[in-house]
């Protein structure tokens, strides 16, 4: 073990569409589907200590996948996060801090696991928790993911779409990603998988945001406020969708300034999660 506390970066992440795979094992449990990694995200710091804390921008926060990856890696620590990205609103914050903890913590204790394992150990950390089912492996790989197998790296298979954009997005308010997955997901995955589909068969931006669009409207996850945005952009002709899970919308190039809207501005990140420099 260091003396020296380690940091990491994780791009936030929203999901367009997707579905849901369950498993006894946490590591092959998870989600097929497809959005966009974020060059806003969020930054870990991890420090050894008598036990374990956390801090999210500067408050006290308890997040249980951040606990369970210090559990699996068998370490105590204190860690800090920071974001400006809206927290409970869509963006992966739980599963970035999660993955930055594990690169981070792996470097101040020494503890001598690899990429794969880490990225193990945050997605089974999120899918234990109820927080998250894709998240981690997409911020792992960046850019445009393409979530083609549920799970984690020696499970789950990944492509994406070979392209880069600015993001607008525009947070509306919160939403429980647990209360959704609690609930039944067999029509929101039969839609999700179809859309899935479709992004293969047609891997472009385009393809993701109107697939992305069907999907919300398919799998009745739209809400009325979220809807009304969705067809200002239209109207302006835009390309705008619905985040999974969060009362979000998000929107290529200037799509949402141009409908009136006054949006939070970033583009699609071209690498996955890293460790900093110091």
């Amino acid at each position: 073990m260091t003396d020296d506390s380690s940091r990491a970066f994780v791009p936030g992440h929203v999901t367009g569409f997707f579905s849901v795979h369950e498993a006894d094992d946490p590591e092959q449990a998870g989600s097929r589907g497809a959005g966009l990694t974020l060059s806003e995200g969020v930054t870990v710091s991890v420090e050894p200590a008598a036990e374990t804390s956390m801090q999210l921008n500067d408050e006290p926060a308890a997040v249980e996948a951040v606990t369970r990856v210090l559990d699996a890696l068998d370490v105590d620590a204190r860690v800090t996060a920071t974001t400006d990205l809206p927290i409970g609103a869509g963006f992966g914050v739980s599963g970035a801090a999660a993955l930055g903890t594990a690169l981070a913590a792996n470097r101040s204790f020494d503890c001598g696991r690899s990429e794969n394992e880490l990225v193990a150990i945050a997605h089974a950390a999120e899918v234990e928790s109820g927080t998250g089912l894709g998240d981690v492996v997409a911020q792992a790989r960046g850019g445009v993911p393409i979530r083609l197998d549920p799970g984690a790296p020696e499970y789950g298979r990944m492509d994406g779409v070979p392209a880069r954009s600015r993001v607008e997005y525009l947070t509306l308010g919160e939403r429980s990603t647990s209360e959704v997955l609690a609930g039944n997901t067999d029509r929101l995955s039969e839609v999700g998988v179809d859309k899935l589909v479709r992004l293969v068969e047609e891997p472009t931006l385009p393809t993701l945001m109107a697939a992305s669009r069907e999907f919300a409207r398919e799998a009745d996850l739209l809400t009325p406020e979220v809807e009304e945005v969705l067809a200002a952009v239209e109207e302006e002709g835009g390309e705008a969708a619905m985040a999974m899970l969060g009362e979000t919308v998000f929107a290529l190039g200037n799509s949402l300034s141009r409908a009136g809207y006054e949006p939070e501005t970033c583009e699609t990140h071209p690498a996955g999660a890293t460790l900093k420099m110091d």
